[in-house]
């Protein structure tokens, strides 16, 4: 049963280092693994140094890519509108795990990558779909949600695992949603 859980946080918040690390270590616990990450502008998929390139070296079974312009396993959409998430779920092969970076306005459960240095404000307070935090600071004391380390990928893989949504869950509350 694919299950799935998001990673949303600010530019330059870490959330494809967090990923590239974490997915070696969802492999290693026996679970396949594959990404959906979000894409703000047109791209182009697989060269050296892009997002979706550095998903697929990590070991991920499959790397979807989505913007405004285009989606990939590619798909030109030659103006017609930018698919939501559950339609690109529904493209995917079953896996344990899709992880989904970015599509921080979707209503899926969310952890959030947070990066002090980039002094950003949190997600969490104006999001109810944030379910954890990733983070190298603690959250201020009110969240009430679990909190791990940025870089303690063990413990993210726990959350992962503990908090991802069974995908007919995700489908069920993404209907209609961008």
């Amino acid at each position: 049963m694919t299950r799935v859980i998001g990673f949303a946080g600010w530019s330059g918040a870490g959330k494809t280092q967090l990923l590239t690390r974490l997915i070696p270590v969802l492999k290693a616990r026996g679970l396949s693994v594959s990404t959906l990450k979000h894409a703000h502008h047109a791209f182009d998929i697989d060269h050296p140094g892009k997002d979706s390139y550095q998903h697929r070296e990590a070991g991920a079974c499959e790397v979807l890519v989505a913007s405004s312009t285009r989606w990939a396993l590619m798909h030109e959409l030659r103006g017609a509108p930018e698919p939501g998430l559950g339609e690109l779920l529904g493209h995917m092969r079953a896996v344990d795990l899709v992880l989904v970076e970015g599509f921080k306005r979707s209503p899926h459960l969310k952890i959030e990558v947070h990066r002090a240095a980039n002094a950003k404000p949190w997600l969490y307070p104006d999001d109810p779909s944030i379910g954890a935090i990733a983070s190298d600071a603690p959250p201020p004391a009110e969240t009430g949600l679990p909190w791990v380390g940025l870089d303690d990928y063990e413990a993210v893989a726990d959350l992962v695992q503990a908090h991802a949504w069974p995908l007919e869950k995700v489908l069920a509350a993404t209907a209609g949603a961008y």
